[in-house]
């Protein structure tokens, strides 16, 4: 995955791992991504980030809203 395209907070992304799709909320030592779901509550972290597919950047979230 190249630095263009790696996920970053407030971004929707799919995680393979878990096959569940989250929003981005942190990125603890550049190493683990946190994600909360994209609708209802809760979290998970991946330690994995070349899992985690990005589908929307955040900035174009907001452009939705």
């Amino acid at each position: 995955m190249s630095d263009e395209q790696s996920p970053w907070m407030g971004d929707l992304v799919h995680d393979e791992d878990t096959r569940r799709r989250g929003i981005v909320t942190d990125v603890r030592g550049g190493t683990v991504w946190v994600l909360r779901p994209e609708w209802g509550q809760g979290q998970w972290a991946s330690r994995r980030p070349d899992c985690l597919t990005l589908i929307m950047r955040r900035e174009d979230l907001r452009d939705q809203l």
